[in-house]
């Protein structure tokens, strides 16, 4: 879900494209990978399965993804969830409960023949297990990419490396990662390209937010930021009722959030919420190295474990220079 920011950072969008995006990003691994799993279906809503009935969209959507970004010079880092914080749990339930709604409504749709609700509801029911985040290490692993496991929230490891300077953005598409104190985001970084959405073909290009340059443009700071996204609503708290992303900021930049939370929701301490915001679980044992993808074991995965194309892959393979042997990193990036 994330922090709704949108209506007031909306004017520090920059697009951009894959071409002007060379260098190291750190992708929210969660995020992605739910965006392969709702997006990379069929027409009725079923997900992509190999011969056993194992769900494969979130490894087709990772290796086609990424031969895209290896070839255009993005070298992209992987990090993956740890630990929820307490904090997070009833949001977490509630997600729950959505999904299995929607897991209903997909069933009674596709019984009733009514295709364009199914897939509706097929992508809203997406969810993540054991089995596919271990499929989706081991084929980056293969591919070169490296993973960093996060003891907590994927989005605040990827900023605070981001911080540090060891990558040049944190990817995701939510806007949490600048709350992290990510200095830069980047969204759609995963789904750019053609798209269909309601029953048109859009163009969906990444675009970047700086995060100094929303503070300055806002004459708020980051404290004040994460107090607009209280306001609004987090992972970690619902928000207080009637106030959007314009209203809060109005609310921050007179100095009035205290007296506003004491007013409206009295017997609520957003003190927890903000020290999660600024200082984060997060750890500095990573090793950001890229490796030449290893073509027989993602051939092996992806086409005899898994049943994909084998067309598909080693013509993918070839954009990297597999072909007829592997190149040093230096060829393709």
């Amino acid at each position: 879900m994330g922090v709704a920011l949108r209506d007031i950072i909306k004017d520090y969008r920059q697009e951009t494209d894959l071409e002007e995006m060379r260098g190291v990003v750190a992708v929210d691994a969660f995020n992605a990978l739910y965006q392969f799993l709702s997006i990379i279906r069929q027409p009725d809503g079923t997900p992509l399965m190999d011969r056993d009935g194992r769900v494969t969209s979130h490894l087709s959507g990772l290796f086609f993804r990424n031969v895209n970004f290896l070839e255009k010079g993005v070298r992209p880092v992987y990090v993956f969830d740890g630990a929820p914080p307490e904090l997070k749990s009833t949001t977490i339930e509630k997600r729950r409960e959505v999904r299995d709604a929607a897991g209903e409504a997909w069933k009674e749709a596709l019984a009733r023949g009514d295709q364009e609700e199914a897939y509706k509801q097929a992508r809203a029911s997406a969810k993540i297990d054991a089995a596919m985040i271990s499929s989706a290490k081991r084929l980056l692993a293969l591919m070169g990419i490296p993973c960093v496991q996060a003891p907590s929230e994927g989005e605040a490891q990827a900023a605070f490396m981001a911080q540090r300077g060891d990558v040049g953005a944190a990817a995701s598409q939510d806007y949490d990662a600048l709350l992290f104190g990510a200095p830069h985001l980047v969204r759609n970084l995963t789904i750019s390209g053609k798209r269909k959405m309601r029953g048109r073909t859009v163009t969906v290009r990444p675009e970047t937010y700086d995060l100094q340059s929303v503070l300055d443009g806002l004459s708020i700071t980051r404290e004040g930021l994460v107090e607009i996204g209280i306001l609004v609503g987090t992972d970690f708290n619902p928000g207080i009722r009637g106030v959007g992303a314009k209203t809060a900021l109005k609310i921050v930049q007179k100095g009035m959030f205290a007296e506003t939370i004491s007013e409206k929701a009295p017997e609520f301490d957003p003190g927890p919420i903000r020290r999660f915001f600024l200082d984060p679980p997060v750890t500095e044992d990573y090793r950001l190295t890229w490796e030449s993808p290893a073509r027989d074991g993602i051939v092996e995965m992806l086409c005899e474990e898994y049943a994909f194309s084998e067309g598909r892959v080693e013509s993918a393979l070839e954009r990297l220079g597999m072909k007829t042997g592997q190149k040093t990193l230096d060829a393709w990036f």
